[in-house]
């Protein structure tokens, strides 16, 4: 797929056909999380392919949002390891970017859920709640759980003219971009 396609039509996915994920497309978009950028090549990261459908309807409470989780036949969990890198959370970030980028181009749908400095209760963060689920160790935090299947809903990319082009600035800040 043509990458300004892609990055065009790009949109955030709730609603999943029942059908799974292959798993040669679950290995594809697992690989282009470890090909993302981390600062200094540390790759801090770590991911959890879960494919239970017991343990999806689990994560799908993490927060109050993520109810559709339930319905999406795969979620990657994006963990990183603060001690390895300093900006564990840009790597991260840049990692669940790619995994949906990657599942778009497989012709799948996503949906990005923060995880981190998100509550699951008033007693317990959304990553405490996550680790307990997945026996994620201590020593990692998690950034994000990222929903994949095939689309039960259509949308359409956000049209050009709806972006805003006006946060784009030249050489210095105030200058606008004109290109």
């Amino acid at each position: 797929m043509d990458f300004w396609r892609l990055i065009a039509g790009r949109r955030s996915i709730r609603r999943y056909t029942r059908d799974p994920v292959e798993p040669e497309k679950v290995a594809k978009i697992l690989e282009a999380a470890l090909r993302a950028p981390s600062s200094r090549n540390l790759k801090p990261w770590e991911f959890i392919a879960v494919t239970e459908p017991e343990l999806l309807a689990a994560l799908a409470q993490a927060r109050s949002h993520n109810a559709f989780l339930k319905d999406a036949p795969l979620a990657i969990v994006v963990c990183a390891d603060p001690v390895k890198c300093d900006v564990w959370v840009e790597d991260a970030a840049i990692a669940a970017t790619f995994i949906g980028l990657a599942a778009t181009a497989l012709g799948l749908g996503h949906c990005w859920l923060q995880i981190r400095k998100r509550d699951h209760s008033p007693e317990q963060t959304a990553e405490e709640y996550v680790r307990t689920v997945l026996q994620i160790p201590p020593h990692l935090k998690v950034e994000a759980i990222v929903a994949i299947g095939y689309p039960a809903e259509e949308k359409a990319g956000h049209p050009r003219g709806g972006l805003s082009f006006d946060k784009l600035h030249h050489n210095v800040y105030g200058e606008r971009f004109r290109g």
